[in-house]
């Protein structure tokens, strides 16, 4: 029996559980998934160890600890630095993203998405931003101080501080801050959010499961919005193919993935 888990503070809400275990149960895979609280991300390699895990995810705010955490990065995650999904190979801990081509999963019914712009700087953004340059998508990036912009910069992104942004219109505007994940905070005060919701098309938030006070607002404006719940699945039945490494059909884990949403 093989042991899974999710990184995070918090993670009580995540659902990533119900969904991995939906699949080992419903396919026969002698495998459990668990949740883990974690405060410190420095202990996040030790912990994985202690624990004898076979595989992890990792989220907020844990994602470039982890990075930091592996013996090996694969893929995507090398070019942005960030990781959310563990393997352990041999007594090695390997590292990949599964976060962007989830949320480009999640996007596609928006259609011909051109500009875009990110409020936050964090692992989730830096993963959007990277991807979504890589579709030739014009990315701007606001967050509440400088010190974290530089990785944007460098990719060609329009990069702003809520005392330097200029509006623009946007086909899709996209949280990735954990505002209103535990609280009732907006990503951004509210008069900015305001008028960015005014120039946007679509609307998105990497927080599931709830109507965050962003979407709130966007909900009130009639506007075509949705939750991290599409990405959460794209990305988790990534994830679980590195889990399972590819012993079950991509199109089986993603049938019984999506049915554990429905619980």
């Amino acid at each position: 029996m093989k042991l899974f888990s999710i990184f995070g503070n918090p993670v009580s809400h995540s659902r990533s559980p119900l969904m991995h275990n939906s699949v080992f149960k419903n396919l026969n895979y002698p495998a459990c998934y668990t949740r883990t609280h974690l405060e410190d991300g420095a202990k996040l390699k030790e912990t994985f160890f202690s624990l004898g895990l076979s595989g992890a995810n990792v989220t907020v705010p844990h994602k470039e600890a982890a990075f930091n955490a592996c013996d090996e990065v694969r893929g995507f995650a090398k070019t942005v630095g960030v990781v959310n999904t563990l393997i352990n190979e041999n007594g090695k801990l390997i590292g990949y993203n599964t976060d962007a081509d989830g949320f480009m999963y999640a996007i596609e019914e928006f259609g011909n998405i051109k500009k875009i712009l990110i409020l936050g700087a964090g692992g989730t953004a830096k993963a959007l931003a990277a991807r979504f340059k890589q579709e030739s998508i014009e990315v701007s990036v606001i967050n509440r101080s400088e010190g974290r912009l530089s990785f944007f910069d460098n990719l060609g992104c329009q990069t702003y501080t809520w005392d330097t942004f200029e509006l623009s219109n946007y086909d899709l505007v996209v949280n990735t801050t954990s505002a209103g994940l535990k609280d009732e905070e907006l990503p951004a005060p509210k008069n900015m959010i305001l008028d960015i919701l005014a120039s946007s098309k679509y609307v998105a938030d990497a927080i599931y499961g709830k109507l965050t006070p962003f979407l709130q607002l966007a909900k009130e404006k009639n506007m075509h919005y949705k939750d991290g719940a599409d990405m959460l699945l794209g990305q988790g039945v990534l994830a679980n193919e590195f889990f399972v490494k590819k012993a079950l059909k991509k199109n089986d884990i993603k049938f019984e993935m999506a049915k554990s949403f429905l619980l």
